[in-house]
């Protein structure tokens, strides 16, 4: 009887193993790990210092495998924060982490396997409450790399003890209230047509400066035109005075005294002067000889 009730055992218990073969997270003696796993070793629900690399492993019987994943995973948190103006944000966070495989026992016994929620989530909402409190709500939207930055940052820090590697943090979506987005918009709005009528004013100044120059192009061309009819002007009077004061002086020098005594005579009338005194006489007798 007490062989029977050994075979009877010794064979629940292949079953047993053979079901943990296939599902290994039970008792038996086989057990398998998945790549980009390792699995904690729990005893009577009592992490064991033994961590199992992927593949098939022997343990004892009532040795339980707690996968836990090493690969790069992504954690989401959806949240409400208030900006440095006390502006209301509702925002989508995204955390990209992996688990250091030497410290999965740590990670397991002080936190457990839900890891995330418990742990995770909760760092994620505190630290980007925190980043978002020291932003107006302006720069909230416009300096998305900065804020992420900070965050990833503060995650490090606060998860490096337990074993977790955070490699990143985004920004996915920023909401605010919809007074606040009208107020943005308007302001967008504001903003827009006060850059279009600058746009104008300037294009309008340039054109006036363009239109300015061109007249003083225009003008100093005029000028130079008539400075240049001008000192032609200067030019040809100045060789027409020369050649007449030539001409002048080519005559003055063809005339003699006899000339111009006789020339005088020419014109005499035959009448006596009638200026009377020192005057110097029109023409002087002396030198002629009259004839009956």
């Amino acid at each position: 009887m007490g062989k029977f009730i050994a075979a009877v055992l010794a064979l629940v218990l292949l079953v047993v193993g053979f079901i943990d073969l296939v599902e290994p997270n039970g008792w038996g003696f086989l057990g398998k790990v998945a790549n980009g796993n390792v699995a904690v070793v729990t005893r009577f629900g009592k992490a064991q210092d033994e961590v199992f690399e992927p593949g098939m492993h022997v343990k004892s019987y009532f040795s339980v495998l707690n996968p836990m994943s090493t690969q790069t995973q992504k954690a989401q948190v959806a949240l409400a924060a208030f900006s440095s103006d006390i502006q209301q944000v509702t925002a989508l966070i995204t955390l990209n982490y992996n688990v250091d495989k030497t410290n999965a026992v740590t990670l397991f016994r002080e936190v457990g396997k839900d890891y995330v929620n418990s742990l995770m989530s909760p760092r994620i909402q505190e630290n980007t409450k925190i980043v978002f409190s020291h932003y107006t709500a302006e720069n909230l939207v416009q300096k998305r790399d900065t804020l992420s930055a900070e965050i990833l940052v503060l995650m490090q820090e606060d998860l490096a003890p337990y074993g977790i590697n955070v490699s990143a943090v985004a920004i996915e979506d920023i909401d605010f209230t919809d007074a606040f987005t009208n107020a943005v918009e308007a302001k967008q709005v504001a903003t827009q047509e006060k850059l279009t009528a600058q746009t104008q004013q300037e294009r309008l100044t340039m054109e006036a400066t363009a239109e300015a120059e061109r007249a003083k192009i225009e003008a100093t061309a005029a000028a130079e035109r008539q400075k240049i009819a001008a000192d032609a002007e200067a030019y040809s009077v100045t060789v027409k005075a020369e050649a007449e004061a030539e001409a002048n002086a080519k005559i003055a020098a063809s005339l003699t005294q006899e000339l111009i005594d006789y020339t005088k005579a020419q014109l005499w009338n035959g009448e006596m002067p009638s200026v009377m005194g020192d005057a110097t006489p029109i023409l002087d007798m002396t030198d002629f000889v009259f004839e009956d």
